[in-house]
């Protein structure tokens, strides 16, 4: 091989970096990639910046269209992630990933206005703000093409997050906004990562109440593909304003872990009467069937809400749920065992009784989320 040919084809002159990156989180976008890139360029025409796609293991391929993308144009980038979901998260790591000083965050379904990225970025370098927000409810801003109960709900959750956000802020639901670099390292480390509303997590978790401005926009229809709202994600809001407001005190998916349980003694006792007094099978099998019948109720909802993220499928659903079992049944012979021991020490049969809840709850949490929902290990 020519070494001389195969330097003509390097260069070693160093390239300034982005002055923006546009994180963009993605499943099942790919026929929206190419738009909405382009109309990134059409928008960002002059301005210093990437576009960061990070996507969750797409089944159609969208991280593929990404990189076909990119190798025509080293402004577009791609993060694949393997076993991983979430949109916060996805953010989050999107902006670990690039150098830019400024991070604006968007949907990749051009539902949002890209024609507003170079006013956000002008309103941030002017000074005096930390982050500007797309607002669908300052005067000017509109909702677009929602229905009524859409509408509804997304003014409910925006009530609900007053708890953890500045009063002033119109539209805290906003998933369009852009922020500096500076705001986004004074709270990393304290986000949750939980669910879809990076926002609200990034004014829960700054250190000092970020600056901030909001500009309207109108909200648009989807191009392509079809919307990821569902159950899952309105208990992934659920989970990330628990975890903002008592996450000191105990793990946001503890909670949540400890509100299935609830429901699972409500099967428990649903099926216990089915069996028992309504059927007249006797009280051994009776309650044979209900353990049963609660613990895989209580696997199959912890599986889709609390560990939504982590959730398993197949083969793995199946391993995970004889664990689940194996791992239940431990605690409910520590559950008798302590409760037991406290009654004969104290004669008090309730004390007694909650202490073994207790502590067979955290010894199902601790257990299930080493040997079940394990996060990924990192290299």
């Amino acid at each position: 091989m020519n070494n001389s040919n195969l330097a003509d084809d390097c260069t070693d002159g160093p390239a300034p970096g982005p002055d923006l990156a546009v994180i963009i989180p993605t499943f099942n976008e790919s026929d929206n990639v190419r738009e909405l890139i382009e109309r990134l360029k059409q928008s960002l025409a002059g301005c210093s910046w990437e576009v960061i796609f990070v996507d969750d293991d797409s089944p159609d391929g969208t991280a593929g269209v990404v990189r076909e993308m990119g190798r025509n144009d080293v402004r577009v980038r791609c993060v694949q992630r393997i076993g991983r979901r979430g949109l916060s998260s996805a953010c989050v790591e999107g902006m670990l990933a690039t150098t830019a000083a400024y991070f604006a965050v968007m949907d990749g379904d051009m539902q949002h206005d890209e024609r507003l990225l170079p006013q956000m970025l002008g309103m941030l370098r002017a000074g005096g703000t930390d982050i500007v927000v797309g607002s669908r409810y300052t005067r000017g801003g509109a909702v677009g093409e929602w229905d009524a109960k859409r509408v509804e709900i997304s003014r409910f959750a925006t009530r609900l997050s007053r708890a953890v956000v500045p009063a002033g802020l119109a539209d805290p639901m906003s998933g369009f906004f852009m922020l500096r670099r500076e705001l986004f390292e004074a709270s990393v480390r304290k986000l949750s990562g939980i669910g879809f509303k990076l926002l609200v997590d990034l004014f829960a978790s700054a250190p000092q109440p970020p600056k901030f401005k909001e500009i309207p926009y109108e909200f648009r229809s989807r191009r392509a593909g079809s919307s990821k709202l569902d159950s899952a994600v309105a208990w992934d809001y659920g989970l990330l304003l628990i975890d903002k407001l008592v996450g000191r005190f105990l793990p946001a998916r503890f909670v949540a872990f400890a509100v299935v349980g609830v429901l699972g003694i409500a099967v428990h006792f649903l099926v216990l009467i089915l069996a028992f007094r309504v059927l007249h099978y006797s009280f051994s099998v009776g309650q044979g069937a209900a353990t049963g019948i609660a613990m895989t109720f209580n696997y199959w909802l912890n599986n889709i809400v609390t560990y939504s993220d982590m959730r398993l499928r197949g083969w793995r659903w199946l391993r995970g749920w004889m664990w689940f079992v194996a791992v239940c049944s431990i605690g409910a012979v520590a559950n008798i065992g302590v409760a037991s021991y406290l009654f004969r020490w104290r004669g008090v049969w309730v004390p007694a009784a909650l202490a073994g809840i207790v502590v067979s709850s955290v010894w199902n949490f601790v257990a299930t989320s080493i040997f079940i929902w394990a996060k990924p290990r990192r290299a």
